[in-house]
């Protein structure tokens, strides 16, 4: 199975994120697309963490209504800090048939050599980026190109969507509308729960 990855905080989940799912699903010929919330990102504090059991909770209810995706509880059931190396060699331990594409954003490729074993993480997985504004498809190639499995890397093109976590956030804290900027079922948890206020 070609199973596509979407790490990330998902504090909350929102359409950038199932659009981002979506391109990656269609134009890398994926069959599956898996949301994997962290427990903890290891390049930044999460910030209004609501706790990582409401996150995964929030993934599911994103993605619920739709076949092509799943959520994964690995990253999430794993206290502390983790990384993309550890997480991919013990989904290739668990599914060695599967076929792995983890799924970043143009400015997360960029900084892949920064990462703990990129290399390793290029020998797990293909690496699927949406390409975005700002850092451009020569740029990322031309930086990885030293890395072994460099090649290994695949472009999507991802429309551009003004939303992010943060703003989610600030417009619960403000009492504004969040529909259309999340699914239904997620504003909907959002507001039951009492979160980011």
């Amino acid at each position: 199975m070609r199973v596509g990855l979407l790490g990330g905080t998902f504090n909350p989940p929102h359409l950038g994120h199932l659009v981002c799912a979506q391109e990656a699903h269609s134009q890398l010929g994926l069959d599956r697309v898996v949301f994997m919330p962290v427990f903890q990102p290891p390049h930044k504090e999460v910030e209004s963490d609501p706790g990582v059991a409401h996150r995964v909770a929030l993934c599911e209810l994103a993605v619920a209504d739709d076949p092509r995706f799943a959520v994964s509880r690995l990253e999430a059931g794993t206290p502390g800090r983790s990384f993309t190396v550890d997480t991919l060699k013990r989904l290739n331990e668990s599914n060695p048939d599967d076929d792995l594409t983890f799924i970043v954003g143009g400015d997360m490729a960029y900084a892949l050599p920064t990462w703990y074993e990129p290399e390793a993480v290029l020998s797990l997985a293909t690496l699927g980026v949406a390409e975005r504004e700002g850092v451009g498809r020569t740029d990322i190639t031309e930086h990885l190109a030293g890395l072994a499995g460099a090649d290994r890397i695949r472009f999507f093109d991802m429309p551009r969507l003004d939303i992010s976590s943060s703003l989610i956030r600030r417009r619960v804290a403000a009492g504004q509308p969040l529909r259309y900027l999340v699914p239904d079922a997620v504003a909907a948890y959002i507001d039951s729960e009492g979160l980011y206020r």
